[in-house]
């Protein structure tokens, strides 16, 4: 998962860092006291670093060791934990000195009113490139209280989000007759509540997280025993298709629906959606899942023989 905010560096002074200790390790400890308006985003090449009760003591003018190889961003699921660990947590920090009044950056307010923050992403340096993002100054009333964790808020933005089970469409169907052997066609359609691609955002504490979600697969549960898998969202099913099979998503039944108790075959359709999160200005990112479903019920009769 994402790492929390540290937000109680933000009484740091410019030749030393005071970050909570969280997750961050020694050796990757940053001295940052970067000016609003920078163009220069990489973290000091020295640094030194002590404990001191809860804190982590970060000096520029000592010599550091080289920092270990940052870990990938991480990659949560909702529905099971995976992936990789994530860089250490962000700062925010206050920017010291503080811009001029009428700087942009206070976004129509004064000094006086609140102040202006700067938060600091290890993820941001992570691949070691030329052109990294600075850090993100926010103006806030304020000091930041709250942690922020992205993962959080990659999860609020996705609770904004309409995601729906497969809107069904099968056949024969429901209330129809198909007949057994013939080819039996699954889709689905593709807007953004039942297919994707449904993008949401949510900010906190000068974070923003932006996240796409799409399904990625269907499984099609034909109540006869057997399920399909699909990973498109199928064709629908037109007359001049005759009784060609569906070229990506279909069935064919066996048996009629009077051999179940129901008199029916109850067909389940069970959506993955596959949710990617981006921290805005950083490199932190991950990945979510969702599941939705949706089901009919079909009748499949015999072939009937006249003689």
């Amino acid at each position: 998962m994402g790492k929390e905010v540290d937000d109680s560096a933000r009484h740091a002074a410019p030749a030393r860092l005071l970050t909570t200790v969280g997750s961050l390790s020694a050796a990757l400890c940053l001295s940052l006291t970067v000016p609003v308006g920078s163009a220069q985003a990489a973290p000091p090449e020295g640094g030194g670093c002590n404990a001191q009760d809860t804190f982590i003591v970060c000096d520029a003018e000592e010599e550091a060791a080289p920092p270990e190889k940052a870990a990938q961003p991480g990659k949560p699921s909702k529905a099971k934990g995976r992936g990789k660990a994530a860089p250490p947590p962000c700062a925010v920090l206050k920017a010291d000195p503080q811009p001029p009044a009428g700087s942009d950056v206070w976004d129509g307010h004064k000094p006086g009113d609140g102040a202006i923050y700067n938060r600091v992403c290890p993820a941001m340096y992570a691949t070691g490139q030329i052109g990294v993002p600075p850090p993100t100054a926010f103006w806030a009333a304020g000091a930041p209280e709250e942690e922020v964790d992205p993962a959080q808020l990659a999860q609020q933005a996705v609770d904004k989000m309409l995601l729906r089970g497969a809107d069904i469409g099968i056949t024969p169907k429901p209330g129809g007759k198909g007949v057994v052997g013939m080819p039996v066609y699954l889709w689905t359609d593709t807007g953004p509540e039942t297919y994707g691609p449904n993008v949401a955002t949510a900010s906190a504490g000068g974070v923003t997280v932006t996240a796409t979600a799409k399904v990625s697969r269907i499984d099609w549960d034909m109540g006869d025993g057997k399920t399909v898998t699909c990973t498109t969202a199928g064709t629908p099913y037109k007359t001049a298709y005759g009784k060609k099979p569906s070229p990506d998503c279909g069935h064919r039944y066996e048996q009629p629906s009077s051999s179940t108790a129901s008199g029916k075959f109850h067909v389940t359709a069970t959506s993955t959606w596959s949710i990617d999160w981006q921290v805005t200005g950083s490199g932190e990112a991950g990945e979510l899942t969702e599941v939705r479903d949706n089901a009919v019920d079909i009748n499949v009769a015999e072939v009937q023989v006249l003689n």
